[in-house]
């Protein structure tokens, strides 16, 4: 039995889930083999998974969205760092509204870059997902050397809003050990920087952005697309409409243009670091979940990902979650067989969260004697 569950966010961690359904298994057969592997997708957790195989947990106090200090959690093993970005700059540490959709900076995420640079990371897994800004990694470029200057000579503001007055950008002064090193931008998030389907109007809106704030974003990462198309070539124009540049209120673009990052489904980069193909080789029936099942679980999420490998390898899968909201038919298509929501025993919203653990066990145990009770 493995256990290949993401969190149920505000409620459980991944790890905790694990430990739920274990529990919850084992009432209803005492000798039932399981192994459990925590899983992300790049987004909030991901530290968390990395550190349940093995890396190590460090901490960093960087600058928070709107300048305030925050702690920010990463992970290293050997060589290969471990950084998920929503520590340093997330939604998490502002509350939604039009300043700080329009102020939030990513600054916070290049200090936590260099804290792993000076650890002697030289492969860098930056996990993107949940931010709070929309200033298209201006802010971690900022923090790592790069210049950002408006028409009196002085560094714009921090903010998306901010890059409307950006007249000059010198990337000359970016930290040297940024060439060296190799950064892989893992998100579930193929958007481009702009437009229709670009950060603002698509992420704006969640971070507190209205309609003008979003038209006023879209209109500054233009602006500041522009400028570094004027200080790198091409291929800075040409990455503002690559899959991922939109990724995190535009991080992605930053991590794309800067730091020269490769874009990688999240799913892939953290199984390939988790060793989750090796641990299915193992499995003989198959758990996974996270809060919520529904649409997006089927665009690049942990469970949907579970299952696609799990099925080519004719394995069974079944999921736990606190509120399901796919139909029978969209679980048997993405390889689910059954799903057990925590809804289903408690449906008050507030309740289920408060008593999620107690819930998931309950459900880990009518799961096992429907499925593997002989």
């Amino acid at each position: 039995m493995l256990i290949a569950a993401d969190k149920f966010k505000g409620s459980l961690t991944a790890v905790e889930v694990a430990e739920h359904v274990t529990t919850g298994l084992r009432r209803a057969l005492p000798a039932l083999p399981v192994e459990s592997l925590p899983v992300a997708d790049g987004g909030d957790g991901t530290v968390d998974a990395a550190v349940a195989v093995g890396f190590q947990r460090r901490a960093t106090t960087v600058t928070g969205p709107l300048g305030e200090p925050v702690t920010a959690a990463w992970a290293l093993r050997e060589d290969v760092a471990v950084v998920e970005m929503a520590e340093a700059s997330g939604l998490r540490h502002v509350t939604p509204d039009s300043r700080s959709a329009l102020a939030s900076s990513t600054y916070g995420t290049g200090e936590l870059l260099r804290a792993v640079l000076d650890a002697g990371a030289r492969t860098v897994v930056l996990g993107v997902g949940g931010s709070a800004s929309t200033d298209g990694g201006a802010g971690m470029l900022a923090a790592l050397g790069a210049v950002f200057t408006g028409a009196d000579g002085r560094p714009v503001g921090p903010g998306g809003a901010a890059l409307a007055g950006l007249e000059r950008a010198d990337l000359s002064g970016l930290d040297p050990r940024v060439a060296g090193t190799a950064f892989v931008l893992a998100s579930d998030v193929d958007n481009p920087l702009r437009g229709p389907k670009g950060a603002p109007a698509v992420y704006g809106p969640q971070k507190g952005a209205s309609p003008q704030d979003v038209a006023t974003l879209d209109a500054a990462l233009g602006r500041y697309a522009e400028v570094l198309g004027a200080a790198l070539g091409s291929r800075a124009a040409e990455a503002a409409e690559a899959p991922g540049a939109g990724a995190a209120g535009g991080i992605g673009y930053g991590a794309l243009v800067g730091l020269d990052a490769v874009f990688r489904p999240g799913v892939e980069v953290l199984f390939e670091l988790l060793g989750f193909a090796e641990a299915l080789e193992r499995a003989d029936f198959v758990i996974t979940g996270e809060g919520s099942l529904d649409a997006q679980t089927l665009h690049g999420k942990a469970p949907a990902g579970v299952a696609q490998a799990a099925r080519a390898r004719g394995v069974d899968v079944v999921a736990v979650c606190g509120r399901l909201a796919l139909p029978p038919e969209a679980l048997g298509g993405a390889g689910i067989r059954r799903a057990y929501a925590l809804t289903e025993l408690e449906p008050d919203p507030a309740r289920c969260m408060a008593e999620a653990g107690a819930l998931l066990e309950r459900q880990a145990e009518r799961l096992a004697r429907d499925f593997l009770a002989p």
